[in-house]
């Protein structure tokens, strides 16, 4: 089996390209047998694409690069031709595309796929308050909360957290339980931002007893019988009255169609 050498050198931390070699290489080598893939990343000048080639001389590579400088691509181009080195541009003939279909110049400032900006981190700090604040477990959250959600058991409040937080959203959902009363906190709680998840008894009924068996339980539990979901659910409406919130009949809806519904409440009322 021949070798095979890739140079795959970027001005930026070069996992593009490096993806891009490892998905043409696996179509022939799938182990990567016999084949190094060598990253270059953080090209800043001329001089190191000199040493590269250099390099590739000796070691008969291919070159591979994501350079956005139209000027370090074209002296790529001119060495290695100079030096009958195979090279292979990846970004060059497809920002030169777009600057001919849209009318813009490129930015050429490298790594921008990469920066983490404040939106990122928006969306990481949503994910984790949602996990922290899950289920009741920590009533302060409620006051911190963009969203809050109450509901009887299985109402699907956490995934609709984690949903939300995903959107940028930092959401907190609350169990009700007959036998335990509400956390202070959300009658605290701006009513605007809170919304009650209600669904039908028949349908409850369904989902509890299709969870008491994937739990390996009886699924004539008292948890799964209509008398003991209606009282629940008898409990459930008087402590969203007295907080004034919505109320989203989730009976028929998917994850996404009520979080829609939340976040054009939400936005609405800012």
């Amino acid at each position: 089996m021949k070798n095979l050498k890739v140079f795959v050198v970027s001005d930026s931390v070069g996992e593009t390209g490096e993806q891009v070699v490892k998905a043409a290489v696996s179509q022939f080598r799938p182990t990567f047998d016999n084949t190094v893939i060598r990253k270059f990343p953080n090209i800043e000048n001329n001089d190191h694409i000199e040493k590269i080639v250099e390099i590739a001389i000796e070691q008969d590579a291919i070159i591979v690069f994501t350079l956005v400088e139209k000027k370090m691509r074209n002296y790529m181009i001119d060495s290695c031709n100079r030096e009958n080195i195979q090279w292979i541009d990846l970004l060059g003939p497809l920002i030169h595309l777009f600057e001919e279909k849209i009318g813009e110049q490129p930015r050429e400032e490298p790594g921008l796929v990469h920066k983490l900006d404040a939106d990122y981190f928006k969306k990481i700090e949503a994910v984790e308050f949602a996990v922290k604040y899950d289920d009741g477990r920590d009533p302060r959250g409620l006051l911190l909360a963009d969203v809050v959600l109450v509901g009887v058991s299985r109402t699907s409040k956490t995934p609709l957290s984690q949903y939300l937080a995903h959107k940028r959203y930092k959401v907190a959902n609350v169990p009700l339980v007959p036998e335990v009363n509400p956390p202070e906190e959300l009658f605290l709680v701006d009513p605007k931002k809170c919304f009650g998840l209600v669904i039908s008894t028949e349908k409850l009924n369904v989902i509890r007893k299709e969870r008491l068996m994937a739990l390996g339980l009886n699924d004539d539990a008292i948890y799964a019988k209509p008398s003991r979901i209606e009282q629940e659910l008898e409990h459930f409406n008087k402590v969203v009255e007295r907080i004034g919130c919505s109320i989203i009949d989730v009976t028929n809806k998917a994850v996404e169609e009520t979080a829609n519904v939340i976040m054009e409440v939400i936005e609405q009322s800012k």
